[in-house]
């Protein structure tokens, strides 16, 4: 437990909040939540031709709550922002029509906080804001300071009123929002979950790195600790497999917590969504420090928990009767952004006289997306234009049943075409239902297969 547990309020023996409000679910009775992954949505699709889109948009016909992770700018570049020469990886921009299409395709709550936040600058960032508020799409993770951007945002529905909590575990330094101090305004951007990063290796590992530390210039050797190694900026531990851990900040965590904890008094059915890589977008198990964490947040008052940004599927587990997606993985995928700055040229050694944006593009998504999950070869990128649209249906404030869509984005599609929805064909339906039955068999999650549909039931031990 971090320092600053002792802020929370008291909390009754049955688990509910004192008279200000209850951690119990409080929805009516069908109360439905569509969750999708990430929104990689550069150019609007529901007036365009894309066979088996419609097909996926009338699974969210009946849903009370149509969540997504909206990880774009949605502006025109001509009279607003520009790109800066900190962002997510690729300069992530939509057109201008987008909030309409979100709006148009159902969608009513999406998350902000994300490593494309500030793409272009605080003016898309704003721009955004302009386009969703425009278009009555509830959205959270980003504003004016951070309490703006950590603050649950409220959506009203016939079956009772939803918050959303956004925060992302990776994003750009730069993007950080922060609190006003004295006189020094808050700095407008994301509500941010900072992470300490520790490499674990083998133990005759460590020790060359020790000696390499010892030989270089400006070391000291007062005050280190003998457990760990501090080299070019990355620490080093021992451990029983090689790979990475994560600490959460105790100051970020306290702030999530209380901002869940006052969006469950103001709500009847909180979401809460983080934006992370960790421990990389090519493993398709959550970084370390996740479960434990995403228990904490439901215990604070989430009745949903939604991670996105591996970009392809993690395993899901049923924590107190709430749901808990470790990732969504893409719902757009839409690979062909347009325009982008000119760091992106010279980040793939291209020249804005000579090469186009698609020819950047290619050379990005060639090189930046991993082998993932043990697949290698020519099909290793399929993972991240595969995914599920995730159906979670609540009776008697309890979860009762989450059903799984498969979906696949047209990856064999020509390049500006693809990375948009529609449901997979049966046997890929099938092994994208299996794999993610895998994933989740750690967690205690059955998923059975029913007509190409996943479906989890919830037994009465699940809620205890």
């Amino acid at each position: 437990m971090d320092s600053h547990e002792d802020r929370r309020p008291p909390v009754q023996q049955d688990g509910g909040f004192d008279a200000v409000g209850s951690i119990e679910t409080n929805v009516a009775d069908g109360f439905t939540m569509a969750a999708v992954g990430d929104l990689l949505f550069a150019r609007p699709v529901t007036k365009g031709h894309h066979p088996g889109l419609a097909d996926v948009l009338r699974i969210f016909h009946k849903a009370d709550v149509i969540f997504g992770n909206l990880e774009t700018n949605i502006l025109n570049v001509r009279s607003k922002g520009c790109p800066q020469a900190e962002y997510g990886g690729a300069y992530c921009i939509s057109a201008p029509e987008l909030g309409s299409d979100l709006k148009a395709m159902g969608f009513n709550m999406v998350s902000r906080a994300n490593n494309h936040t500030l793409d272009w600058a605080i003016e898309g960032m704003r721009e955004t804001s302009h386009a969703l508020d425009e278009n009555g799409i509830v959205h959270a993770g980003a504003g004016e300071n951070l309490a703006q951007a950590g603050a649950a945002r409220l959506l009203e529905t016939s079956r009772g009123r939803v918050a959303l909590v956004s925060f992302a575990a990776t994003f750009t330094p730069m993007s950080r929002g922060c609190h006003p101090a004295g006189e020094a305004p808050g700095r407008p951007g994301l509500n941010a979950l900072r992470l300490t990063k520790t490499t674990i290796v083998p133990a005759e590992m460590l020790e060359s790195l020790r000696r390499v530390r010892e030989v270089l210039p400006g070391y000291n050797p007062a005050g280190q600790d003998p457990s760990r190694v501090v080299l070019g900026g990355v620490t080093y531990k021992t451990g029983d497999q090689a790979g990475y851990s994560f600490e959460t900040d105790p100051r970020d965590v306290a702030d999530i917590l209380r901002n869940v904890r006052r969006g469950k008094q103001l709500s009847d059915f909180c979401i809460v969504t983080n934006h992370g890589h960790e421990p990389g977008e090519w493993s398709e198990e959550p970084p370390d420090y996740e479960p434990s964490f995403a228990r904490r947040l439901i215990d604070a008052g989430a009745d949903a928990y939604v991670v996105h940004g591996p970009h392809l599927l993690r395993g899901i587990e049923i924590y107190k009767g709430r749901p808990i997606f470790y990732s969504l993985g893409n719902f757009f995928c839409q690979d062909l952004r347009t325009p982008i700055g000119a760091d992106m040229f010279d980040a793939y050694g291209k020249d804005p006289r000579v090469d186009t944006d698609a020819e950047v593009t290619v050379d990005e998504v060639a090189k930046g997306y991993p082998t993932a999950g043990g697949f290698v070869g020519p099909q290793s990128g399929a993972v991240y234009y595969e995914s599920v649209v995730a159906v979670s249906r609540f009776e008697q404030n309890q979860l009762a049943e989450l059903r799984l869509y498969p979906i696949e984005l047209s990856r064999l599609k020509r390049f500006a075409n693809r990375g948009v929805p529609s449901l997979a064909a049966a046997p890929q339906a099938k092994a994208i239902l299996e794999r993610l039955t895998k994933l989740s068999k750690p967690f205690g999650t059955q998923i059975d297969i029913e007509n190409d549909v996943g479906l989890i039931r919830l037994r009465p031990s699940s809620a205890q």
